[in-house]
Formats: C-alpha cells, sequence, structure tokens
C-alpha cells in the first residue's frame, strides 16, 4: 500500500500548533519459542535458520520508503523489540542502527533500547551490543523461579537470568528487568523471593506486569487452573510499590519503577502521546502533522513483509484517526502516567481544544478520580486503581 503523501499535507479538521517527538520502533518478529501468554506478533525460529541480512534490507527500505512523513523531524529514542532482538548478531544490531542513524535525525543522546533475553549465547553478546550503539538493555527475566519459569515457557531458568541481569550492570548504566507477577501457583512469599532478587541487583528500572491470559494465545485455549485471586493479585501489587520504593525507585506508570534520572525515555514518548514511526513486521506507528493524526500498520508475517518492504511498500493499513476518538486515545496513554499530564498537551497533541474535555474532567473529577489545577490533570490513587473507568469517561458519545 501506497501512502498519500500529498493528502497528509492538506488542510483538515485539526489544527496542531506543532509535533510532538518523535520515536522509532524497530520489530524484529523471532524467538527460538512462542510462550504460551504472548500475544505479539513472534514466530518461532532456529538462530541458524534466522534470515538476519534479508531482513534488515527489508527494514532498512521500510525507513526508507517512510522518509517523506517525518522529514526534518529529530528523533529521541529508538526501540528494538521483538520477538526476541538479541538472536540477531551484534554485527547485525550495529548495520541496523547504522542504517537508521544514516537516514533520521538522531538527537546526539538519543536512547537506543534493545530487548534481550537470558538466554546464555544472548548474554555473551551484551557487551557487543553496547558497542553496536545500543546504550538501554531490557531484558525479559519474567520471574527467577524455576517453576514459574517453566510454566510461562520460558526458554532459560532462574541462574541465568540472575547472570544475564549481573552482565548487564557491567555493559550499561541503565538497563531494565521485566517481571511478571500472578503467576500459576505463585504466593506472596513467591513473589517476594522474585522482588528480592531482582532488587538486590540494583536495577535502575524495573517493568512488572500482571499475568493476564489474553485472545489467540496458548492461554486462552488452555487456561492455567491456579492463578492468584484478583484480591491476591491486588495484594501483589501494592508489595511490589513498597518494596521498589523502599529502594528508592518512584511508580511512574502504571508497570513502571525507576530509579531518579533512568524513566524510560521511548515509553514515556508513548504515554504523553507523542509520535513513533514503527518499521519491522507488524509493526505500528502513530504520526501527526499539521492537520490530522494517523495510524499505520506494517505486514504481519515476516516473509510477506520483507517482499512487500523491497517491493511496493509495507503497509497493510492506513487510518486517520477520527476527531472524536482523539480524547480517548491521549486518555488511554496519558492518564497511565501516576504524575498525569499538562493540559496544553492535549490541545498540543490532538488539535483540539481543552474545552473538549471539559465536562469529562469534570466528572471524573467530582467521582474522585481526578485532580488538577489550572495547569496539570492527574489520577488520584482511587482513579489509578480504578484507571479503565477513568479512560471511559473520555470515549465519544
Amino acid at each position: 500500500m501506497n501512502v498519500d503523501i500529498q493528502h497528509l499535507m492538506r488542510a483538515g479538521t485539526l489544527s496542531l500548533p506543532s509535533l510532538p517527538p518523535l520515536s522509532v520502533y524497530v520489530h524484529l518478529p523471532w524467538c527460538l519459542k512462542k510462550c504460551p501468554y504472548c500475544d505479539f506478533n513472534s514466530h518461532e525460529m532456529r538462530q541458524t535458520d534466522l534470515p538476519e541480512s534479508a531482513y534488515l534490507d527489508a527494514v532498512c527500505a521500510d525507513v526508507e520508503a517512510s522518509l517523506p512523513m517525518v522529514w526534518g523531524r529529530q528523533v529521541h529514542s529508538v526501540f528494538i523489540g521483538g520477538g526476541t532482538p538479541s538472536l540477531f548478531s551484534a554485527q547485525g544490531i550495529a548495520r541496523l542502527i547504522s542504517d537508521i542513524r544514516a537516514r533520521l535525525n538522531l538527537v546526539a543522546d538519543c536512547e537506543i533500547t534493545l530487548e534481550a533475553n537470558p538466554g546464555t549465547f544472548e548474554t555473551d553478546r551484551f557487551h557487543a551490543f553496547r558497542h553496536a550503539g545500543v546504550n538501554r538493555l531490557s531484558i525479559g527475566v519474567q520471574s527467577f523461579n524455576d517453576k514459574h519459569l517453566q510454566a510461562l515457557g520460558r526458554v532459560h531458568n532462574g541462574a541465568q537470568a540472575f547472570a544475564a541481569v549481573q552482565e548487564a550492570a557491567k555493559a550499561f548504566d541503565t538497563f531494565n528487568i521485566d517481571l511478571m507477577y500472578a503467576l500459576p501457583s505463585q504466593s506472596m512469599t513467591q513473589l517476594d523471593e522474585d522482588l528480592n532478587t531482582s532488587l538486590s541487583l540494583q536495577p535502575p528500572h524495573v517493568s512488572i506486569y500482571h499475568l493476564t491470559v489474553e485472545p489467540n494465545t496458548l492461554f486462552a485455549k488452555h487456561p492455567p487452573s491456579d492463578l492468584p485471586v484478583e484480591d491476591t493479585a491486588y495484594d501483589m501489587l501494592d508489595r511490589i510499590t513498597e518494596q521498589t520504593q523502599a529502594m528508592g525507585m518512584q511508580r511512574y506508570e502504571v508497570s513502571a519503577y525507576a530509579k531518579p534520572g533512568h524513566r524510560c525515555w521511548h515509553n514515556t514518548n508513548y504515554w504523553q502521546f507523542g509520535d513513533y514511526l514503527g518499521v519491522g513486521a507488524g509493526a505500528h506507528s502513530k504520526l501527526s502533522f499539521a492537520h490530522r493524526v494517523v495510524r499505520m500498520v506494517k505486514h504481519r508475517d515476516p516473509k510477506l513483509y520483507m517482499e512487500k518492504a523491497l517491493g511496493e511498500g509495507a503497509t497493510a493499513s492506513f487510518e486517520e484517526v477520527f476527531r472524536e476518538h482523539l480524547p480517548f486515545e491521549f486518555m488511554l496513554n496519558a492518564l497511565r502516567l501516576k504524575e498525569g499530564f499538562e493540559l496544553h498537551w492535549f490541545a498540543d497533541r490532538t488539535g483540539l481544544p481543552v474545552s473538549s474535555i471539559a465536562t469529562a474532567l469534570d466528572k471524573a473529577q467530582a467521582l474522585g478520580l481526578l485532580a488538577r489545577d489550572l495547569h496539570k490533570v492527574w489520577p488520584t490513587e482511587r482513579g489509578f486503581d480504578m484507571l479503565s473507568d477513568v479512560q471511559a469517561l473520555f470515549l465519544p458519545t
């Protein structure tokens, strides 16, 4: 599908006074094994079968085809996700970053994150990834408990996870540990063990996600029968917040905890309704123009994506975000931030006046779900616990 660049530049119903910050997301879709809870666009493949060079050719072509939509804009972060991007060689990652730098204007302190798994041969590459240009690593630990890792279908064990984080700390000033909680048969004591192990490694950033059973996953077909009940899951989240805070980490987003100076810029840009250009199989983009906000999705199947990227274009779908949907889309992101958002962000990033959300803001404040002053809006403690209810107030009527 070809995108009509001239149409994007025409007058429309919105009026954005300026364009938001821009990030780039690169999707590398292969894994050694598909986890039963995973609903991401990932595909099992042995490392020896990885079409690294051909895929990077396609990503490079995808970036080049996208250039007219982002001419002159600075890129503040690059996130290389998957799948398991650390299956790619350090030379491949170096080439990818070099190809992006040659075509896009990356700021001097651009945050470049690579997702990695704790497998032994991947851990051996951490220092090489740092030399390739990656300056932030996100390690998919999920748990240090071998029983829980087995239940989650992970290919590493707890000892490998511990060693991987130790190695990441040597190679990177900033890194993230991904953990999950409310796992099959997980007790509060076992959660404490995972937390204590994680925090003993002194990570500057931790992302902790509630295990959810997503459609079109193996867990959806064969759901675990021993997941903790909802009240226990809430207690686990309270424990996580207490323990991370005691270690000097702040919960700045629903699932993100960081020490000062180590918040993830890339994800924060998502939550602040910034722009992102997605390249790679199944990657999503959200891009703003003077009079419209658009979303695009690339072809999901890696083989088809490579063919299309090197041919008529990798875009599978393209749509403008309807004016009436923008308040909800903005709040779906911005209210995930513990500190909330500046009111001018709403007008700047949707092209709509703040008056368009005045009624919903008044209702949320009357219900004790949001608080605000002349400049800022933020969720209350109750609102943060009932986030879906708050966001629903901004749905189009």
